[in-house]
């Protein structure tokens, strides 16, 4: 009976709150239409109200001031109409779902205790001094997440506040109606977690906020460190920590922080599409998300053939009876280390003084400026000066030798061929501005001559625009060629390789062919920076890298020298490093590289995306220790097949079964090229889509994906395509096996021919059904 009185008395509360919600939703509507059309007025307007005079200078400073005012006015006008719109969206959330918490708070030396209710938004009264509903960001709702009935306290940016958390509530509210409703502790409730976690899969992450855990509400809330490291199992909420953090940031700095002003660094396309709904759904802009290997192509440009990651993954696991197999993986190792950068310093330094290699810079066939020249150029600058600095200077000297040479040029006779071949239209213009010289010169001024100087200036200018660019962009410097220098040696006391001498024929042999390996890409932008000047990016305060056990110690140095401002929020598994660039000790080195004192660490051991039973079946394979949520589900099933046709068979059987229970059904091949091959064989029998390397998103249904592209994105239903021995054998893939079980979250398969990977020997028969 009690328990249906305080129903009761919640639901009206509801009730109350949302009719206040939709006469807010009314005024809003009003107002968005009368600034609507105040903003369109004030365009039509625009010229009507502004004083246009430019006979002297002070009529032309009052036309000035006229039009600013005018632009500051309409700017106010549209800031205004974005902020009324942003409020009625989170007010049309807020109508179907004002909040999903609830805590009574007493503070120390108050005599009532507070009720306080959270939500994605905050909502005021008119005069706005009291809270119906609390940001799930404001410094009083961490009460929430961090403590259960009890002493409690939070931080404010006048100081802590401390007192008593007398009630915790949690709602689970749809179409403004309580659905559920928990007392609870600590903890988000298992009640709540069950009801979220046990919904199926979308092709898009939600937002968790109503479900954040306490240590993932420290992660959030984190603003000390410099670096902010994160090594959570799977399926921990690593990546939704890390989107509700940069919500949290932009909702604590919305004075001083811009979206814009945030990077994400994400591992594949597909990845991006999954999480880009989670920020606008609690009403705010998109970070800007990239991947590493966007980068890489931006900056190396169209002449070269890069190597994207995923091809060097395909490499490792195909390619294992290639003569220079062996050495490629050592040359991936020495190339993603630390002592490669000290190695490429090394060389730059030496470099101060001799052997930077130059190219001519040739105009109309003939050497404009030799390499010797340029050379000598340089080297009789002051070494004591840094070399992007003399760079820069060799290219003023050149710029200004080039206009001395321009006016030399004018007078030859290719000159005068070119200037006939000229388009009416040039010919015209010039004539026209010579017309407007005449009349400010003398009676005498000689047009014909004029205009032939003009034109013959204008063609030698043209053509030399080439050889200008050239010399802006420091393209007489060959940097492949100095990069290539680097593996002359076939010795090197660095590394205590004995395929040294093998690694340097096959680099040189890959990019004399213009393939750039993936693991050279960062050392060859490394030393091209430190030859020519670093492209930093000084306006970005955050970035973000998801899956950062995918980078290796090379590249999270080049990382943090690209944004030297930015603090920097790291977060991966080290049972996920399946890349060969990439090891354990990739997170080491990154801390390296920052002071202890400005380093936050956190571990997140407990998994919530996949059943207990999954969970207890994948960390066999690794052998590691994962605190799964106590959320059951069926047992893994291992289905044999004497031969291919037979596992084609039952493969078609169980995606049949799969998709009439869940929405996300997932086909996890080892390889693009076997997920190529088993697309080929299930199409013509069921609905199923293939997905790339450069996939943007995906629908609900049957998808057929690599192993590497399937991290980080979570589906209903797994099925392990063909986990034999002959195709999971190594130790070095167990750590890839083990990920792809961990995408699971209601139901895993595993089907093999013959005989089952030895990967999966120390798994007990107890966790897992035979089919």
């Amino acid at each position: 009976m009690e328990k249906q009185t305080d129903w009761h008395r919640e639901q009206k509360r509801v009730n109350q709150v949302v009719v206040q919600i939709q006469e807010r939703e009314k005024q809003l509507r009003q107002k968005l239409g009368t600034i609507k059309e105040d903003v369109i007025d004030i365009r039509k307007k625009f010229w009507d109200d502004v004083t246009v005079n430019f006979d002297n200078a002070e009529e032309a400073a009052e036309t000035f001031a006229s039009i600013k005012q005018q632009a500051e006015l309409m700017s106010e006008r549209e800031r205004s109409h974005r902020h009324d719109l942003n409020q009625l969206k989170n007010l049309h959330k807020l109508k179907y779902s004002p909040y999903f918490g609830r805590i009574d708070f007493l503070e120390e030396g108050e005599e009532d205790s507070e009720a306080i209710y959270i939500g994605i938004a905050s909502f005021v009264d008119k005069e706005g001094i009291n809270f119906y509903v609390y940001d799930w960001r404001a410094p009083i709702s961490s009460l929430y997440y961090d403590y259960g009935p009890g002493p409690g306290s939070y931080e404010t940016p006048s100081g802590t506040i401390s007192g008593e958390v007398e009630i915790k509530k949690q709602f689970i509210i749809k179409d403004s109606q309580i659905k559920h409703m928990f007392n609870t502790g600590i903890t988000i409730g298992d009640e709540l977690l069950q009801q979220v976690l046990g919904n199926e899969s979308d092709s898009q992450m939600k937002n968790i906020v109503a479900t954040i855990q306490k240590e993932q509400n420290q992660i959030i809330r984190n603003e000390r460190g410099r670096l902010l490291v994160v090594q959570g199992v799977a399926g921990s909420g690593k990546t939704s920590a890390a989107l509700q953090r940069v919500a949290y940031l932009l909702y604590r700095y919305r004075d001083t922080l811009l979206a814009d002003e945030i990077v994400l660094f994400s591992p594949n396309p597909l990845f991006n599409s999954y999480i880009s709904t989670v920020l606008p759904e609690l009403g705010e802009e998109n970070m800007q998300q990239t991947t590493f290997q966007a980068y890489l192509e931006h900056r190396l440009g169209e002449n070269w053939q890069l190597e994207d990651p995923f091809s060097q993954m395909e490499f490792v696991l195909i390619e294992k009876q290639d003569p220079s197999y062996l050495a490629r993986l050592e040359a991936i190792k020495i190339k993603s280390s630390l002592d490669y950068i000290h190695f490429i310093d090394s060389v730059i330094q030496s470099l101060q003084a001799e052997g930077l290699i130059f190219t001519d810079i040739v105009f109309r066939g003939n050497i404009l400026f030799s390499n010797e020249t340029i050379y000598q150029y340089f080297y009789e600058l002051d070494q004591t000066i840094s070399i992007p600095n003399r760079m820069n200077m060799v290219a003023d000297r050149l710029l200004k030798e080039v206009r001395s040479y321009e006016l030399e040029e004018r007078d030859k006779e290719w000159v005068d061929q070119e200037v006939d071949l000229l388009e009416d239209e040039v010919l015209l213009k010039i004539h026209q501005k010579v017309e407007k010289e005449k009349k400010k010169e003398s009676d005498d001024f000689y047009e014909y001559e004029r205009e032939q100087e003009l034109l013959r200036g204008l063609v030698v200018k043209r053509r030399l625009k080439k050889v200008r660019h050239i010399i802006n962009q420091l393209q007489f410097l060959d940097t492949t060629s100095i990069y290539l220098n680097l593996f002359q040696e076939k010795e090197n006391s660095l590394f205590s390789s004995e395929k040294w001498s093998e690694i340097c024929s096959l680099t040189i042999h890959q990019i004399n062919q213009s393939i750039f390996p993936y693991e050279d890409a960062t050392p060859y932008l490394y030393l091209k920076g430190k030859l020519e000047g670093f492209h930093v990016n000084t306006t970005i305060k955050h970035v973000f890298i998801d899956e950062a056990q995918d980078y290796s110690p090379f590249q999270f140095a080049f990382i943090k020298n690209m944004f030297p401002r930015a603090k920097m929020t790291v977060l991966g598994d080290f049972n996920q490093s399946i890349y060969p660039h990439s090891n354990n000790s990739s997170f080491p080195a990154l801390e390296s590289l920052y002071q202890r004192e400005d380093i936050e660490k956190y571990a997140l051991t407990q998994s919530y995306r996949s059943t207990r039973q999954i969970i207890d079946f994948a960390r066999h394979i690794l052998g590691t220790e994962i605190d799964p949520f106590n959320r059951n589900g069926e047992k893994p099933v291992l289905t044999k097949a004497a031969n291919w046709k037979e596992l084609n068979t039952q493969l078609i059987a169980r995606l049949m079964e799969l998709c009439t229970k869940f929405r996300t059904v997932a086909v996890i091949c080892k390889t693009a090229k076997e997920s190529k091959r088993v697309y080929t064989e299930l199409k013509d029998e069921l609905d199923v889509r293939l997905m790339k390397k450069d996939s943007t998103g995906y629908e609900s249904g049957i998808l057929i994906i690599p192993s590497y592209l399937a991290k980080g994105v979570e589906f209903d239903a797994v099925v392990l395509y063909n986990v034999s021995d002959l195709e999971y054998l190594h130790d070095s893939e167990r750590k890839l096996l083990y990920t792809i079980c961990t995408r699971a979250m209601h139901s895993l398969d595993l089907m093999y021919v013959n005989r089952l990977s030895p990967l999966l020997s120390e798994v007990p028969p107890v966790t897992y059904l035979k089919s």
